[in-house]
């Protein structure tokens, strides 16, 4: 098959998809400084030592003599949620099992119940839920929907303001297939078509990468994840735009039936007197599968009867277009648990503590020091020494360090900790502080107030994606 270049608009779309990505860079180190804490590296952060050089927190709070611990709250927090999810939300979803016989045959098939509480916890660390919502055609299967998370490193998208997405433009998918899943998504059964893809990604792949960036204005080096697939796989570009198009609308005034053509079935009505038609603009999710070195794949209009792109997408709280996770709101206030947790356990290990007075006339004829402090640090020991020297015998010494109201201030970030998250002890069904069970009962549905929002939001993302598994 004769190699198809981009066309100018083909390159644009992939430009702009690239650009897209890069504008989410911020956005994704974001994610990943969330996840380190959440999943207990938290003392990766970098800072400088008085002599201006960049270490992460924990090889500078080494370099002082202490030692770095951390109390993970921020996991404790996600599980929670994660777990009141499932408890309550997925629940009431289980109660209405067989009013929609297609919805509980997709959750049944794609395991939708786990997919949602990994959804959840992924919104949680980066404020961003992403699935897709895709038809897949098994040889000897049939046609089925298939549902799956995406990762956000692998997504892009274009900018947005609205928290619905309704005014997404552009968005699309980094995808790493073996070339047997990037035949079958790209050739549509064409033997030739498969082989000219295969050569594509055989024949010189490098240097022609190399030479499609450096034309495309890309910066290989900050932009080699949006090009490059780990482990030998074939780095494919899923791209989805909302483009415009001339179009008729016909109403056949016979049949009754009104149908939108394209301006270039024009003819097909010229000498139909009971046909009316009229020119119009009609937007359509255009979808374009392009291989990192600029080639366009396959290329079709959006196959579904919701005539959308095949993701549900929620971002948080899109406040002039920003995202913050909910685990962002909480990083703070952990680094200062792990820090008096440190400072604590510091003053106690450099305290004064155990230590043995010995008067050096009570020493017993005979022995020597390391006798005399092996047999004081053994229990059942006996120690002799002379009384004819009077007051001068071994004295044991204990000094208590001071916490300067360490652990005072501890507890205030505790509590401070369950402020700011939302998640009190009552919502994690921690034992009452108190014996009215009115006022454990009134703790526990404030915090439910507090955490509705992020609840009511992913819901929302639920509902999105059902209507797209409906209207598949």
């Amino acid at each position: 098959m004769k190699t198809v270049n981009c066309n100018q608009q083909h390159t644009r779309v992939l430009h702009a998809a690239y650009q897209a990505w890069m504008n989410a860079a911020g956005l994704r180190k974001a994610r990943l400084r969330n996840k380190r804490f959440t999943y207990g590296d938290q003392w990766g952060d970098l800072v400088r030592n008085d002599e201006g050089r960049v270490m992460t927190e924990g090889e500078h709070l080494a370099q002082q003599g202490c030692e770095s611990i951390t109390n993970n709250l921020i996991r404790q927090l996600v599980k929670t949620i994660v777990g009141h999810f499932r408890t309550e939300h997925l629940k009431c979803d289980s109660s209405t099992t067989g009013t929609n016989t297609v919805l509980d045959l997709v959750r049944e098939c794609n395991e939708l119940d786990e997919l949602d509480s990994r959804s959840l916890e992924e919104f949680l660390i980066s404020g961003c839920c992403i699935q897709r919502i895709d038809t897949c055609h098994e040889p000897g299967s049939g046609e089925y929907v298939r549902v799956d998370n995406v990762n956000i490193n692998k997504m892009f998208t274009s900018t947005m303001n609205d928290t619905r997405a309704w005014d997404c433009e552009l968005i699309g998918q980094l995808h790493d297939l073996n070339i047997a899943q990037l035949l079958r998504r790209v050739a549509g059964g064409n033997q030739r078509k498969a082989a000219w893809v295969r050569k594509l990604y055989t024949d010189g792949a490098e240097s022609r990468l190399a030479d499609f960036t450096t034309r495309l204005g890309a910066d290989s080096q900050l932009g080699t994840d949006f090009w490059h697939a780990a482990d030998g796989k074939c780095r494919a570009i899923e791209v989805w735009t909302l483009e415009s198009r001339e179009v008729l609308v016909c109403h056949d005034r016979r049949e009754g039936t009104l149908t939108v053509e394209p301006v270039s079935a024009s003819h097909r009505w010229k000498n139909r007197p009971d046909v009316t038609t009229r020119w119009d603009i009609a937007t359509v999710w255009h979808c374009r599968w392009f291989s990192p070195m600029g080639d366009l794949l396959t290329e079709y209009d959006s196959p579904w009867k919701h005539g959308s792109h095949p993701f549900a997408i929620k971002l948080y709280p899109l406040t002039d277009g920003e995202v913050h996770a909910v685990v962002e709101d909480i990083i703070d206030t952990q680094k200062h648990v792990n820090r008096m947790i440190s400072l604590l356990d510091h003053v106690v290990r450099s305290s004064a503590k155990g230590v043995l007075l010995f008067p050096e006339s009570a020493l017993p004829d005979g022995w020597t020091w390391e006798e005399v402090r092996n047999c004081w640090s053994n229990a059942n020991s006996l120690l002799p020494y002379d009384p004819s020297n009077g007051d001068n015998k071994p004295e044991q010494i204990n000094g208590n360090g001071t916490n300067a109201g360490a652990y005072q201030l501890l507890e205030l970030q505790m509590k401070l900790f369950e402020e700011i998250s939302g998640v009190s002890g009552a919502f994690q069904g921690k034992d009452p502080k108190s014996n009215s069970a009115k006022i454990y009962q009134l703790q526990s549905e404030n915090a439910n107030i507090a955490l509705s929002d992020v609840f009511d939001t992913f819901e929302a993302f639920r509902r999105q994606r059902d209507r797209k598994i409906v209207n598949s």
